[in-house]
């Protein structure tokens, strides 16, 4: 059975589902979109990723043609039609049609768009291992110049980032902002553990506030491990006892090598363990 896709409210089988060449979110990468996994069949931190996309949205004066209880309701169904159990929602609504130029007011009505499939990011292995990553010369985003907080259908900064980390026989790469701290992975939000304290950089480091980011500071806050939201170096990534990283497809993978340097004991730490046990009982119990 072919997988549905719903567009403005409709079903298409997944190799009908189409929308215009003239659309802004195609031409200019107009438009805004969010990621969000599904357990048992049910969206997780679903109203959060909702609010995120109306921030988004917001940010760059895009008016969403349907309320939030219309667009949750528009993911449980597409969901539920395709009988998605574990899997991921690819939500996305772009600017609408519009001439050939940049005039946000040439467009018609927003598109909204919501796709549910599977998706495995990482193997099996890595979870269990642990991930090597290195930093890349392409950095974040100045967030002078595109807020790092809209989640915007253009990625090509990520996108960079990820060919210079793959390219190096990395699948994942951290990038630094433009005062050469740590900011993010290309899709992951970077944690580091020392001394029992977890780490990680702040919301104005240039980093996407990242849904799965803020559930595992509430788990570490809840087993009363200290949390410190600071500026960080690549210095205190290399001298730091743990790594992982946190994101919507990739849940928390634990990271044992940043370029080509062992990360504590070069094996997931106690504390990455324990974080990623936490995650999956909030999850999948």
């Amino acid at each position: 059975m072919s997988l549905k896709v719903n567009i403005d409210g409709k079903l298409f089988d997944k190799e009908d589902a189409k929308i215009s060449v003239f659309d802004h979110g195609l031409l200019y990468g107009d438009g805004v979109f969010e990621g969000i996994r599904s357990y048992a069949g049910k969206a997780f931190k679903l109203q959060e990723h909702i609010n995120r996309l109306w921030e988004s949205a917001k940010a760059i004066c895009l008016d969403i043609p349907i309320s939030k209880a219309e667009m949750a309701q528009a993911i449980e169904e597409t969901l539920k039609v395709n009988g998605i159990e574990e899997g991921y929602v690819r939500v996305i609504v772009t600017r609408g049609c519009g001439t050939l130029g940049l005039d946000p007011n040439r467009c018609s009505n927003p598109r909204v768009i919501v796709i549910t499939d599977y998706i495995s990011l990482y193997p099996d292995e890595l979870y269990e291992n642990g991930l090597e990553i290195i930093t890349v010369a392409a950095q974040r985003n100045h967030p002078a110049a595109l807020s790092p907080r809209i989640k915007s259908l253009n990625y090509l900064n990520n996108i960079l980032a990820k060919i210079e980390g793959l390219k190096a026989g990395c699948i994942e790469a951290l990038m630094l902002n433009h005062k050469g701290e740590v900011a993010e992975c290309t899709g992951d939000n970077i944690f580091l553990v020392k001394a029992g304290k977890l780490l990680t950089p702040p919301n104005d480091a240039g980093i996407l506030e990242g849904i799965t980011r803020q559930v595992v500071i509430e788990l570490a806050e809840e087993a009363k491990i200290e949390v410190r939201e600071i500026p960080l170096t690549r210095h205190d990534v290399y001298v730091s006892d743990e790594c992982f990283l946190t994101g919507t497809a990739a849940e928390v993978i634990p990271v044992v090598r940043v370029d080509s340097r062992k990360i504590g004991d070069g094996i997931p730490g106690q504390i990455t363990r324990e974080l990623i046990e936490k995650f999956h009982k909030l999850t999948r119990s």
